[in-house]
């Protein structure tokens, strides 16, 4: 999916909702147990039912790994399940010398190969350019490049002073000269709203994976207001308040009243800020 493609589906839907497949097998409803696969049932009917108020949907790996091989199933026909519309991001966190982030890259992006075919995948960056590069020999698939996270402890190293500016900056900075913003977009969590602006300055174009709306309280209008540019810009993810927020058999309705609601109030903030 192009850059234009993926704004073009958000003006169409007036959403820049991203949904989590954080699918817990731990979590989900009791009934779906007695299927074949829950896992991907689950998914199914999340899917089923949030597809016309979003535009993305975002497997976060280890949920798939935990389950060893039949998580891996699972996970495959999650990804064929999921509408050629949408944008799919593996949520992996992946990056380690060249050759092995090359056999990564051919695990969530060559089809021919591991039987998936996701249009993203996010990376960590800490290991540099060569590590990341091998994602990006994959013609029109993107590297969602780990930069400023919504976890308590990214400030253990993302702000740490590297030579005057934050380390995140730096990230941003320095991995404009491996891909455009056409092929890159960044992972700035919704907990940091005063950095927007200034990730903004240096990534004017550059699409934003923002995390932590929802159930990590970020606030959605704060990231619209001071995230977006004019192509949004933005994909919002939410994950738990979305897919748990029912737990009986009505989970997918729940999901669906939760998702649309969310559509609804990205629309208001598309017409207001995305010029």
């Amino acid at each position: 999916m192009t850059y234009q493609e993926l704004f073009q589906q958000i003006s169409t839907k007036k959403s820049y909702l991203c949904v989590g497949l954080d699918t817990d097998i731990q979590k989900i409803p009791a009934h779906l147990l007695k299927t074949d696969d829950p896992i991907f049932e689950f998914n199914k009917q999340i899917i089923d039912a949030t597809a016309d108020y979003c535009v993305s949907y975002k497997p976060n790996i280890a949920f798939y790994e935990a389950l060893g091989p039949k998580g891996w199933e699972s996970l495959q026909k999650t990804v064929e399940y999921i509408p050629e519309s949408h944008f799919t991001i593996a949520d992996a966190k992946r990056g380690d010398i060249g050759n092995t982030s090359g056999l990564y890259a051919r695990a969530f992006f060559d089809k021919s190969s591991s039987g998936m075919d996701f249009n993203s995948i996010t990376v960590a960056p800490y290991m540099g350019s060569d590590s990341v590069t091998p994602f990006l020999a994959f013609e029109g698939k993107w590297v969602i490049l780990l930069a400023l996270t919504s976890n308590p402890g990214s400030a253990d190293f993302q702000r740490l002073d590297a030579e005057g500016s934050a380390l995140f900056e730096t990230v941003l900075r320095t991995s404009q000269t491996w891909a455009g913003a056409e092929r890159m977009m960044y992972v700035v969590g919704a907990t940091h709203p005063a950095d927007f602006e200034k990730i903004r300055a240096i990534v004017p174009d550059h699409f934003l994976l923002v995390p932590g709306v929802g159930a990590q309280g970020g606030n959605l209008e704060e990231v619209s207001k001071y995230g977006m540019n004019k192509s949004c810009g933005l994909l919002v993810n939410a994950s738990r308040s979305i897919i748990y927020a029912g737990n009986s058999t009505d989970f997918a309705e729940k999901a669906k009243q939760e998702a649309r609601a969310l559509q609804q109030e990205m629309a208001v903030y598309l017409d207001k800020y995305c010029n």
